[in-house]
């Protein structure tokens, strides 16, 4: 679950005040962010994932929820894949349309777990991590809903997410490292009663030194099968990866598929 910082910088709504989401992607995340992505930034990961949801669109249109700075949705595009795509941060969206390409793409900024685009899409998709940016179970099966509202009869629903880690908590422990660096240093604190998780960033630029806690949700590959039956949606299928590599007990991730069914 846990890679590195920007595996929680997915998308701008991890948290609310009085039923408003917050952003914590302002601009001075959104001004580094395609800079730290690392992995997730490597040109063979992004071809594997959009490659693999240009094939679940079956050549119909995508909805993109935390669509970021484009990292995914502009190689889909590319693809010949119509996307369109939602999210809370100004900043973010900033960056994306400032990019090549970005005119293909249509966007909406705004919640999305509640907001809605007037059509019907043969895909919906969130990937790294961003189904954990609701940090209810309430915002998380809304966030369902909301997807199979926006397929049409057979569209799919995809996410990719990350395997709770809790097998690494010693009895009694809340703590987790995950970045130790001579620039970054990062916990993740657990709640094992509600489910809750922070993920605490120390990073040092230069003479400047921030600090960074970011509340997330975690949830269990078969609560969203639960979440997704409560929308109308069936599971089609889960994998350890884009590659669409069996999933296992001991996978860190998992990248499932629910459809909507015909009629």
């Amino acid at each position: 679950m846990r890679a590195g910082l920007t595996r929680r910088f997915a998308v701008a709504r991890p948290g609310t005040v009085e039923g408003v989401p917050t952003d914590h992607f302002g601009e001075d995340v959104a001004a580094h962010y395609d800079e730290t992505l690392e992995e997730m930034g490597e040109a063979a990961t992004v071809a594997r994932t959009a490659q693999f949801l240009a094939d679940e669109a079956r050549g119909g249109a995508a909805l993109e929820f935390g669509i970021g700075t484009g990292r995914i949705a502009l190689p889909l595009r590319e693809r010949g894949v119509e996307v369109y795509g939602i999210d809370l941060s100004e900043s973010m969206l900033a960056r994306l349309h400032a990019k090549p390409g970005a005119q293909g793409v249509h966007t909406v900024q705004g919640d999305f777990a509640t907001t809605k685009i007037d059509r019907r899409f043969r895909l919906a998709y969130l990937v790294f991590n961003t189904i954990n940016n609701l940090t209810s179970q309430d915002d998380q099966v809304a966030c369902f809903q909301n997807a199979a509202d926006h397929l049409e009869p057979g569209g799919r629903f995809v996410i990719e997410v990350g395997v709770p880690q809790l097998q690494r908590l010693p009895v009694g422990e809340r703590f987790v490292p995950f970045a130790v660096t001579a620039r970054h240093l990062g916990f993740d604190e657990y709640d094992l009663v509600e489910q809750g998780l922070v993920s605490h960033h120390y990073s040092i630029d230069g003479d400047r030194a921030s600090v960074r806690p970011i509340p997330f949700r975690y949830v269990w590959p078969a609560e969203l099968d639960l979440m997704a039956r409560l929308a109308g949606l069936r599971r089609q299928a889960r994998y350890a990866d884009w590659d669409r590599s069996p999933f296992t007990a001991t996978s860190p991730k998992h990248v499932s598929v629910w459809e909507k069914p015909a009629g």
